[in-house]
């Protein structure tokens, strides 16, 4: 079977032909079905949010178990170690994150702020890096982690790289809901914003995604100006204002921003 990929790249659903091994797909919906949220899980647990039959569920748990990626107790099922082997695959194929990691440290330390870079996938901003200063979200955060990103700095700052049918095509996907009481929600003001973003080069989001939560983000560009990725420093309002932010710490995160991208287009040259 084929995959049929949405306006936002997302894979929608199968369509038929030879190219789509069902079996495969259940697989890493049972991997995907844990989460910080659900770290252990029942069979029927699992089979009910990866949408599976019991039995279904349970051969591919078995079959996880076999090779090792979970763990059972007996009852409950959980992911091993050794799944971040997947993960790892995706950033040890991209070294530009070996090379960004230095300058995402210097910025963190000269801000003395939290520095994360994340890509888009679908509607959703997925963490590559962090680098963390202290704990200032109620949910961890790191590598792997997903967020919505109508409503992230550096998920405006991504939709902003996007051509603007695109980004509206990923808005008009999201479920755009307010997470907190500052969060914008109406599609004409995210377009707005996202507009914004992109003429200005960076993005400022106050507490839309938590309360107390404040982050500023810029585009991460390879050597054709396209965006491939971004670059955020995030803090605690009660410790730096949204204008503090941008004031004092809005130089150093276009910098490292570009110093990045300079790192990209150096390595795709090579």
């Amino acid at each position: 079977m084929a995959i049929a990929a949405s306006p936002t790249g997302q894979h929608d659903r199968p369509v038929p032909g030879d190219s789509y091994v069902q079996s495969f797909a259940r697989g890493l919906e049972v991997i995907r079905s844990f989460s910080a949220q659900a770290p252990l899980q029942t069979l029927s647990e699992v089979a009910e949010r990866s949408g599976l039959t019991r039995a279904g569920a349970r051969r591919i748990l078995l079959t996880l178990q076999t090779l090792g990626y979970v763990s059972s107790d007996g009852k409950h099922f959980s992911l091993t170690p050794r799944i971040l082997d997947l993960g790892f695959a995706y950033l040890s194929s991209m070294p530009i994150w070996n090379l960004a990691e230095p300058v995402m440290e210097e910025l963190a330390r000269q801000v003395m702020e939290s520095c994360s870079a994340a890509v888009l996938e679908g509607t959703d901003i997925v963490y590559v890096l962090r680098v963390s200063t202290r704990k200032i979200m109620s949910i961890t955060l790191g590598a792997g982690s997903r967020l919505p990103a109508y409503c992230t700095s550096m998920g405006r700052v991504l939709l902003a790289g996007l051509p603007e049918e695109e980004a509206l095509a990923c808005l008009e996907a999201s479920s755009l809901v307010p997470l907190t009481r500052h969060t914008v929600t109406d599609l004409d003001a995210l377009r707005q914003k996202i507009a914004q973003a992109r003429r200005q080069g960076w993005c400022l989001v106050n507490q839309e995604l938590e309360e107390g939560l404040v982050s500023m983000a810029a585009p991460i560009q390879d050597r054709l100006g396209r965006t491939v990725a971004a670059l955020n420093i995030s803090g605690q309002i009660n410790r730096t204002s949204a204008k503090a932010m941008q004031e004092n710490m809005l130089p150093a995160l276009l910098s490292a921003a570009q110093a990045i991208s300079r790192l990209l287009a150096a390595q795709s040259k090579g």
